[in-house]
């Protein structure tokens, strides 16, 4: 017989969405079980950048001075490189937040702080090496999850389950939930080449001779994207390593005497960019944030802090219920019409930019800046409403949920 356990909730994924609203749960007094399946959260492919609002979190909680212990760059405003042309498109300092930055630190280390604060909770219990494979369901109500562990199969009842499992979400699929895919016309390709304390770079990208490169500042190398156009990734590779050592070096002529570090292809991972949503996020007894509800582009950076204000959201119109067993659709569809607008704006916004940067792939010449670009970023204001579709958002979301003393752990 399989080994059984109860939850109140049960959340599936350990990325920022699931982690957060672990944490936040636990902290109303609520019993929660965050499933993880890799053995620790170490992986290149999460976003570094943790935005004004989501740091504006980290203030109403009480944890931004530990927080910002931990090793992060700060970034103010962020711009490009067009041609020769530097720029700045957002400027945080008027931003009304504790922190009028980008904090750029490496996700893991983020994920690693949230879950050390949750252990704090008794409620909190978080499990890695845990991977749902399923969902349990009863009378078309899910009821809870089947998981596979180091120890071998189980499954764990709980009044709701939430997928924050990612774009390849397992809850999504199991609850068979109608995908709307938006579409993205650019792939990334990324790597790992080595930084020089005294190398310069743009937040928003280099363009020039028909390639953008993104490169993130990570103290002593550089987590760099490449972007290229949806499925072309074959191409670059049978055009081979010099080719493509050719254009890094083309739109950032700085990193010439290092791309030879990329000597294998296996080196070079592919990210398949997509924008999509959920028609409907929910059904009795599940419910879905984060990337499993919508997978968000990397333009602008903006998913992990989508993810949290979704966690954030969820912990505001869930936790009382959850703790007091009163759990309904209801509740559940108040999540999805408070997050859905956001997701919409954000997504439209992205799915233009991708539109737009197609065109630089026609280009393959040296880029010169058209004096119309010139005069757009004059307009008065604009950089600092960017700056706020970026920090902050469309919607931003504040810490509602209550803090429940009795769930720290040692208090009686």
């Amino acid at each position: 017989m399989k080994k059984r356990e109860t939850t109140t909730c049960c959340i599936a994924g350990g990325g920022p969405a699931g982690v957060m609203l672990g944490y936040l749960l636990a902290r109303s007094g609520v019993s929660v079980i965050v499933l993880e399946k890799h053995k620790d959260f170490f992986r290149d492919f999460r976003g570094d950048t943790i935005h004004p609002s989501t740091l504006e979190l980290m203030y109403e909680l009480g944890l931004l001075e530990e927080f910002l212990k931990l090793p992060h760059q700060e970034v103010g405003a962020i711009g490009g490189m067009f041609g020769d042309f530097v720029f700045t498109a957002a400027d945080f300092s008027h931003l009304p937040v504790q922190c009028k930055f980008i904090a750029l630190m490496p996700q893991w280390d983020f994920l690693n702080f949230l879950a050390e604060q949750g252990r704090r909770f008794s409620t909190f219990d978080l499990r890695m090496e845990y991977e749902v494979v399923g969902l349990l369901e009863e009378s078309n109500k899910v009821k809870g999850v089947r998981v596979t562990t180091p120890e071998g199969e189980m499954e764990i009842e709980a009044d709701l389950v939430v997928g924050c499992d990612g774009r390849q979400s397992t809850i999504r699929d199991s609850a068979k939930f109608e995908v709307m895919d938006i579409g993205a016309p650019i792939d990334v390709l990324w790597f790992r080449i080595s930084r020089k304390p005294d190398d310069h770079y743009q937040a928003l990208g280099r363009i020039d001779y028909g390639h953008m490169l993104v490169l993130i500042n990570r103290s002593t190398y550089f987590q760099a994207g490449l972007i290229i156009r949806k499925g072309a990734f074959a191409a670059v590779k049978q055009a081979g390593l010099p080719a493509f050592h050719q254009s890094l070096v083309e739109v950032g002529p700085f990193l010439q005497d290092r791309v030879a570090e990329i000597s294998d292809w296996d080196q070079v991972k592919l990210l398949s960019v997509q924008i999509n949503r959920l028609q409907k996020w929910y059904r009795s007894g599940v419910l879905c944030i984060g990337d499993a509800a919508h997978a968000m582009s990397p333009a602008g950076g903006v998913g992990i802090n989508l993810a949290i204000q979704d966690a954030v959201a969820t912990a505001n119109i869930l936790a009382q219920s959850l703790r007091e067993k009163r759990i309904n659709d209801s509740l559940l569809a108040e999540v999805q019409e408070r997050r859905e607008f956001p997701v919409r704006v954000i997504q439209s916004i992205q799915a233009r930019i991708h539109t737009t940067s197609l065109r630089i792939f026609d280009i393959p010449k040296k880029a010169k800046v058209a004096w119309q670009f010139r005069a757009f970023l004059q307009i008065p204001g604009l950089k600092r409403m960017i700056a706020r579709v970026i920090g902050l958002g469309v919607r931003p979301e504040h810490i509602h949920s209550p803090l429940e003393k009795t769930a720290l752990r040692g208090t009686m």
